[in-house]
């Protein structure tokens, strides 16, 4: 990357970190998930509303570094007004993507997303861009199969 695509990035996540998205609590969510990395201290709390399988309002408490808060603050951003099916799929490019999967190519209405693909060169970082995001998919699968208390934790391993 360009040394003036890095600093373009370096700004995307510095503006979600400053200025998150996704801070006003749900009063009345579908479901509600917390997640922990412990690699990095990073916690979040999650709250979901979803109505005739959209994804109505997305509520993202993260108390942690800057690429994880960033992170959390362009998942709801993006997820919100998606239907489930469209989160679901952004959440898994998301997630190759940190992962380093060589093939995912990041559609444009992604927005800022593509902020975090610099996260790859830093490994230890990787867990607290995937945060949000696994969490956020865990949630979702526990309250669309019901196989779970609603109200869960997920742990970065």
């Amino acid at each position: 990357m360009s040394a003036s695509l890095d600093d373009m990035y370096r700004d995307i996540i510095l503006d979600h970190y400053r200025s998150p998205r996704g801070r006003e609590p749900l009063p009345m969510a579908d479901f509600s998930t917390g997640g922990h990395n412990p690699a990095c201290g990073d916690q979040l709390e999650l709250a979901v509303k979803i109505d005739d399988d959209i994804v109505k309002d997305i509520y993202v408490d993260c108390k942690g570094c800057a690429i994880s808060t960033a992170s959390s603050s362009m998942l709801a951003e993006i997820l919100k007004g998606k239907t489930v099916g469209e989160a679901k799929r952004i959440a898994t490019i998301v997630r190759a993507m940190l992962k380093g999967d060589e093939n995912v190519k990041i559609p444009e209405d992604l927005g800022d997303i593509d902020a975090l693909e610099g996260v790859k060169k830093f490994p230890v970082r990787i867990k607290c861009a995937l945060l949000a995001w696994v969490t956020f998919m865990e949630g979702l699968e526990n309250y669309q199969n019901s196989t779970k208390k609603p109200d869960t934790l997920t742990t970065l391993e």
